[in-house]
């Protein structure tokens, strides 16, 4: 009877133990809007080369989806995601936030060449426009005076017909719209803060899992700098030094 029960109880160990791998994380789910480069819709681009080599040596494959921000956001939250991309710090109370970021957002203003140059400090005291949810208001110094617009395509009317005094996104947006005027030289952007950017993961066990395996790589790929060619090949500046520490 004794050697029998023994037999059980080693075999129900082994069936936890098998139980246990099949629920360790093999893949993670991301979502991010459709940055150009950056987090393009087929999987290239920067973000999804640096999130690829973050978690694939660690065994966990890597599954792209886009969608647009706030609906990236929705996702993680109904648990359709396990993570978003693009976070600022703390930025959504229901996600889990690892200790590192991935980059840095290059924020900068964009106006008229004819108004004044804005600063970090004296933004506070134009009127400002950015896309919704992106919530730059908990970002920016004494910002008061802003609105949020659905899409980039019309900022650039807003500007011309003095409805707004700047317009705030990262580089590679501002970019974009500055690309869409017929006269780019009457606008004029201006470096005005570096954000750093973090996955977002849902807040469940699976979240936790997921952020430990990211932070420990994190800490592994900024010590080595093996991420430092992934930010040459997109022509993108580094954000990292080999003694960088988490925000």
């Amino acid at each position: 009877m004794g050697a029998r029960t023994l037999l059980l109880a080693l075999m129900l160990m082994v069936a936890g133990q098998g139980a246990m791998a099949q629920t360790a994380p093999t893949q993670v789910r991301l979502v991010s809007e459709a940055w150009l480069d950056y987090t393009n819709a087929d999987g290239t681009g920067l973000a999804w080369d640096v999130l690829r080599k973050v978690f694939e040596p660690a065994g966990v494959k890597v599954r792209t989806q886009s969608a647009p921000y706030s609906r990236a956001v929705g996702l993680v939250k109904r648990d359709e995601a396990d993570a978003w991309v693009g976070s600022y710090k703390e930025e959504n109370d229901d996600n889990l936030y690892p200790r590192w970021h991935f980059d840095l957002d290059h924020i900068y203003a964009l106006g008229l060449a004819s108004e004044p140059v804005p600063t970090l400090e004296t933004l506070g005291r134009y009127r400002l426009a950015w896309v919704r949810g992106y919530d730059y208001a908990s970002y920016l110094p004494n910002v008061r005076n802003f609105r949020e617009v659905q899409r980039r395509e019309g900022i650039l009317p807003m500007l011309e017909h003095d409805r707004v005094d700047f317009y705030i996104d990262a580089l590679t947006e501002i970019d974009y719209v500055i690309g869409q005027a017929p006269n780019p030289e009457r606008f004029r952007k201006t470096h005005v803060a570096e954000l750093p950017l973090y996955l977002a993961f849902s807040r469940s066990e699976r979240g936790k899992a997921l952020r430990d395996v990211f932070d420990q790589r994190m800490q592994v790929l900024v010590r080595s700098g093996e991420l430092k060619p992934i930010f040459e090949h997109w022509k993108q500046p580094y954000p990292f030094t080999a003694d960088s520490q988490p925000h």
